[in-house]
């Protein structure tokens, strides 16, 4: 059989695509390794069709309901007061520059749609969008994003990060073998639950396959474990009032869908998903990320100069390089009740004025940083007496308060010009080098009075990325954080616009090595901040030690948010000497690979970091910590992996030399106790 194929490439992977024998949609023709699309189609299904049609059995890229009735499709459309159903057909295909366009049309209902695919150069990344064009009034009731197609010979292993506001990115796992799995969001932001990520595995077979959703809104991901052999997985946006009218002439652009494929597993998946964050970093990736100190954890609301000065100097001694004041720094906020929307530093904290408070913690060597939430207003504040219309709201409705906050209508271009403006005074009229954003709670009662048929959720994910896209394009040097509670609102479209996001409120130890863990698995290190705080465990409280908190945040980007006046000599001494060895490696912690090694499950676990010859391993000893050995007189050993076995590393700590064959075979060895429970190991390639 005669198809119509277009393969597109990546550094390491091909990706083709065939019209259907009719040419009425677009399916997958191979997905892998380069060459895998020399030979017949291992996702061919065209005899498949008992009771139901080619359509539903087909491992088709984009379809919608009216072509495929029975097995999922991606797109509902209809005009009003109509049936809905879409029966387009091929109106032809671009393919330029390694990009590629397929447009479909459908003449009788007025709908034009484009899928459109786009390698990433450097990566093993395609990311894949559509385009609808309406030549008359429609309704889209499903918009997604894309459809994947894995081919699975028993089982699909589904592994997909889940879990709660202070337990984010938990490494989850369920084998599908029939029936629908779906995830997602309706809280205005990826949300604590689940992150818009997945990966796919035939069973226990090593190649894994992964998608990300582009997207900082309502959102869903679903896998569908169809007969015959294969996973077919939708993705796309939500809409908020369940459906988006087109005007005739309106273009509507879908989320991309990042879609990634590696024959490594999902370490190996991992290290494409890093590669791809690193592009997304661009020239930012090579600025040094800098350590903080937050001032949160040690004064809460409870902000003044004189207490954070103290703090600012002692952060100093022990190397931090940049200073953050955390909530609390501004009028009304002696507590949560009140003080967001009025943006102006507290002239009782700051008696001799907030200039020169900025200025005498520069002074200290330090740089300075601010945290806002320029979402959210306070009912008591000046910003809601002046403006009420500008909160989410329902006409004839109560408004529920969350944390004791309303939350700003971000898709009205007023609101959007006064956080603008908001941002650009306390950047400029101040030396602020670093602003964390955070989001602390979901819209609730999401409704916009006189609005008529408007897509909240997509206006306001375009009135947050449209005021990120200024902050980088009018205060470039500034450093931007996200944060949304922790991790509740991490995904491409945030971390390509910000330089770290933080990932969970739980600092924790062993609570924040599974956290981590998990959160490696879809995003890079250099993202990734991490702070050493003196926080008991929540889910996991089992001691362990002030290095074994540093070695764990110096995975990422490291922070202290500690009460440094409540420290030692001796442990602040410490804290310098941890602080002292990032510096030295942190260039191959953030640009070089990243490779995972065991689980937090396991007794040892760390993360490997390669660039050029350097080699760095963070080790974490999570077992017993009595002095008892695993196995009498022996060590135990973290096995490195991806080097080079006849070349030599020499580990500039203790002066030993390692052949690679014997850190691949042996490990590295670690003989853990209360004292000594992680370390940083740095090797050198001879």
């Amino acid at each position: 059989m005669t198809y119509q194929r277009w393969t597109l490439r990546t550094e390491n992977t091909s990706y083709t695509v065939r019209l259907s024998p009719d040419g009425q949609w677009a399916e997958l023709d191979a997905w892998g390794p380069l060459g895998v699309e020399d030979g017949p189609s291992a996702l061919d299904r065209s005899r498949r069709t008992h009771f139901i049609t080619p359509a539903d059995a087909a491992p088709a890229e984009y379809l919608p309901y009216g072509l495929r009735p029975f097995t999922g499709s991606e797109l509902l459309a209809s005009r009003p007061d109509e049936a809905p159903g879409v029966w387009w057909e091929f109106a032809g295909a671009e393919a330029e520059s390694g990009a590629l366009r397929l447009t479909f049309s459908d003449e009788l209902l007025g709908l034009r749609t484009v899928l459109c695919y786009q390698p990433v150069p450097g990566t093993d990344v395609i990311l894949r969008w559509t385009e609808f064009t309406a030549t008359e009034e429609l309704r889209l009731e499903r918009l997604d994003s894309a459809a994947v197609n894995i081919p699975v010979t028993g089982a699909a292993r589904l592994t997909y990060l889940t879990g709660q506001w202070s337990q984010e990115f938990q490494r989850t796992q369920l084998d599908l073998t029939r029936g629908t799995f779906t995830m997602g969001s309706l809280q205005g932001a990826p949300g604590h639950a689940y992150a818009p990520w997945l990966a796919v595995q035939d069973g226990e077979a090593e190649a894994a396959y992964g998608i990300a959703l582009e997207w900082p809104g309502n959102w869903h991901i679903t896998a569908e474990a169809e007969p015959g052999g294969s996973v077919r997985v939708r993705a796309g946006r939500v809409p908020h009032e369940g459906v988006v009218h087109l005007a005739a002439g309106d273009t509507l652009t879908t989320p991309r869908l990042a879609c990634a494929f590696s024959p490594d597993g999902l370490d190996g998946l991992s290290r494409v998903w890093h590669r791809y964050e690193r592009h997304l970093s661009g020239e930012r990736l090579h600025r040094p990320r800098k350590v903080l100190y937050n001032s949160w954890e040690a004064t809460g609301f409870d902000v003044d100069a004189a207490g954070q000065l103290e703090l600012a100097k002692l952060a100093a001694d022990i190397g931090a390089e940049l200073f953050v004041v955390d909530d609390g720094w501004f009028t009304g906020r002696a507590d949560d009740t009140g003080g967001l929307g009025d943006w102006f530093p507290d002239p009782a904290a700051f008696p001799r004025g907030f200039g020169q408070f900025v200025q005498d913690v520069r002074a200290l060597g330090l740089d300075f940083g601010l945290w806002v939430e320029p979402e959210a207003v306070s009912p008591k504040s000046r910003l809601y007496a002046e403006h009420p219309e500008w909160v989410y709201r329902i006409e004839g409705r109560p408004t529920r308060l969350v944390r004791n906050e309303l939350l700003l209508d971000l898709g009205r271009t007023d609101v959007q010009d006064f956080v603008i403006g908001t941002l650009d005074r306390l950047l400029t009229d101040h030396a602020v080098s670093y602003l964390k954003w955070d989001m602390n709670r979901p819209p609730t009662e999401r409704g916009r009075p006189g609005a008529g048929r408007a897509d909240l959720d997509a206006e306001h994910v375009a009135g947050y990325l449209r005021v990120l896209d200024h902050l980088r394009a009018a205060h470039p040097d500034v450093t931007v954080e996200g944060c949304a509670g922790g991790g509740g609102r991490i995904e491409h479209a945030t971390i390509a616009r910000t330089d770290v996001v933080w990932s969970s409120d739980n600092t924790a130890p062993l609570d924040r090595l599974s956290i981590q863990h998990g959160f490696l698995h879809a995003h890079a290190p250099h993202v990734m901040s991490s702070w050493v705080t003196d926080a008991p465990g929540v889910f996991d409280p089992r001691p362990r030690s002030l290095a074994f908190r540093f070695v764990n945040a110096i995975c990422g980007v490291l922070g202290i948010g500690a009460d440094l006046r409540a420290w030692t000599p001796e442990e602040r001494a410490e804290a310098a000497g941890w602080i002292a060895r990032y510096k030295e490696v942190r260039d191959v912690v953030h640009q070089g690979e990243a490779r995972l090694l065991g689980t937090p499950d396991d007794s040892t676990c760390g993360v490997q970091y390669d660039l050029d010859d350097r080699t760095v391993v963070a080790a974490l000893g999570t077992g017993r910590l009595d002095g008892a050995p695993l196995l009498p007189g022996r060590p135990d050993r973290l096995r490195l992996r991806g080097l080079d076995p006849a070349a030599r590393f020499h580990d500039t700590a203790t002066g030993t030399t390692y052949s690679g064959a014997h850190l691949l075979h042996y490990g590295l060895p670690f003989a853990w106790s209360a004292e000594r429970d992680a370390e940083l190991v740095a090797l050198i390639r001879q």
